[in-house]
């Protein structure tokens, strides 16, 4: 028994560096953008005020979920979606190597006339 709980976390502790590089998937529908968070849920986007949709999930580089609470005054380099109404649904806040990944659509009209491979998540411009 003792045998087997070892080398179960044996291969517990040896799945997390892998686990730590794997690549996000992002959907073709994320933008890039700058976030700034305000109290719950008012946010600026790209220096203009946004809110967050009701559900929103606010995800780290690690992948996290965050509670929007939390980030009040914080900034970062985002990829996210809206819903319907133009609220926030998704937002990814980008590690240092998500965000150099360029280019990426800042605005819809560059997401409908670019290229998105979704294996490789990178985006050609026509």
């Amino acid at each position: 028994m003792l045998r087997c709980a070892s080398s179960l976390l044996l291969a517990c502790a040896l799945a997390l560096p892998a686990a730590a590089q794997v690549q996000r998937n992002f959907s073709a529908k994320a933008l890039r953008g700058e976030i700034v968070f305000g109290t719950p849920p008012e946010v600026k986007l790209n220096g203009k005020p946004a809110r967050l949709a009701p559900g929103a999930r606010i995800r780290d580089a690690s992948n996290l979920l965050l509670m929007s609470g939390t980030l009040v005054g914080g900034k970062a380099v985002v990829n996210y979606t809206t819903e319907l109404e133009g609220m926030l649904l998704d937002v990814w806040i980008l590690s240092p190597a998500e965000a150099a990944r360029k280019p990426w659509p800042t605005t819809e009209k560059e997401a409908q006339t670019w290229q998105f491979n979704f294996d490789t998540q990178t985006w050609t411009k026509p």
